[in-house]
């Protein structure tokens, strides 16, 4: 009581009073904040982990020395405001422990985690993509280098100042044991702008266009590549390849690859750089009609605006395709042949189209009466 005898409030009660007020004013936007940090702290361990060992090495090349260079340009080191960001993601964490969560109430740790936050992103958070893409960078340099010590044998490529130009001898498959991988000559560019590649079932097809798509994308980023030899100029690479429908989305197949296509032919247009297109199967999707006009009309498109690139078909009326675009296009295939009972493959590319299938022996193989 007061000296008139009034009951005073209690101390306690006001500040609980105001605690709940500022809670109130502030809920809304306290919340907001917190469910964009409402992940696991662990990722963001590894990053300030990841950030502190680039932190203290020593590079000599300007361009290592410039991604670590981007790192300290804080008050505070990159490494040290994740590793603070990670312990706040931690405490946010800890309210929904149910023995800590009414201390956490009492000490209005939500709002105060939020406030907290917000700081940080006020500070430091235009820089964190800055610092995530140098991660990024290096986590890339890092394994391109390990893949050229791990292969020593890969050559690195020729890169060409003009083009479009793809030439390669005795080119293979990265992810193939040595043992297993065959590997032939593939070359596009001064003459030949499109190769049709026919062939029946398994016989290599879409493996020759992830060896050629693999290849480009290694050589382009600086890293060794599985072949004898590879020149080639800078490319864009467009690749339609395991397209797949959709319930969920009500995507059609055709649909789906027809979508696919038009960002290719889009990306040839958009960019400066001569297009690499690798097309596996095209328009399988629809009849065989509507496929032949479609895919002539699109493969003429692509070479006409000094596009490269590879189709595969299992239709040998898109050979002719090849046939019209002459010399600028050109058949070849793969083909297979009978040991007893079973088929075999030499997964050679030879020139011309592909005399037979092998779709008939495959089901007879498996039992079904043919």
């Amino acid at each position: 009581m007061d000296p008139s005898g009034r009951i005073a409030p209690s101390p306690l009660l006001l500040s609980a009073a105001a605690s709940a007020v500022l809670v109130r004013v502030y809920r809304g936007r306290a919340l907001q904040v917190l469910r964009a940090v409402e992940r696991p702290a662990a990722e963001l361990r590894i990053l300030a982990e990841t950030l502190r060992r680039l932190e203290g090495e020593s590079f000599r090349t300007p361009l290592l020395k410039s991604l670590t260079a981007s790192l300290g340009a804080e008050p505070m080191p990159a490494s040290r405001r994740i590793a603070r960001l990670a312990r706040l993601s931690e405490w946010n964490e800890s309210r929904r422990n149910q023995i800590f969560a009414p201390l956490a109430a009492l000490l209005l740790l939500g709002t105060q985690l939020a406030f907290a936050l917000e700081r940080f992103r006020a500070v430091s958070g235009g820089s964190v993509e800055r610092w995530v893409e140098a991660v990024g960078a290096m986590e890339a340099l890092s394994s391109l280098a390990a893949f050229a010590y791990e292969h020593p044998e890969d050559p690195f490529p020729e890169v060409l100042e003009r083009g479009p130009a793809f030439d390669a001898q005795g080119l293979g498959h990265p992810l193939l044991p040595a043992g297993r991988s065959v590997r032939n000559d593939v070359r596009m560019g001064d003459g030949v702008h499109l190769l049709m590649v026919s062939g029946s079932n398994m016989s290599g097809k879409s493996t020759l266009l992830r060896s050629v798509g693999v290849n480009a994308v290694l050589a382009l980023a600086g890293a060794p590549v599985r072949a004898r030899a590879l020149r080639l100029s800078p490319l864009q690479v467009g690749a339609c390849m395991r397209v797949q429908d959709s319930l969920a989305e009500g995507t059609s197949h055709f649909y789906a690859e027809i979508r696919r296509l038009r960002a290719i032919v889009d990306l040839g247009q958009r960019s400066d750089l001569p297009l690499l297109f690798l097309l596996d199967e095209i328009l399988h999707g629809t009849n065989s009609h509507d496929r032949r006009i479609g895919a002539e009309a699109l493969v003429r498109g692509l070479v006409d605006r000094g596009a490269v690139g590879l189709v595969t078909t299992h239709d040998l009326a898109l050979a002719a395709i090849a046939e019209d675009l002459a010399p600028r296009a050109a058949n070849v295939h793969f083909e297979d042949h009978l040991e007893g009972d079973r088929i075999a493959f030499d997964y050679r590319l030879k020139p011309g189209v592909v005399k037979k299938g092998n779709a008939l022996e495959l089901m007879r193989a498996i039992g079904l009466e043919i």
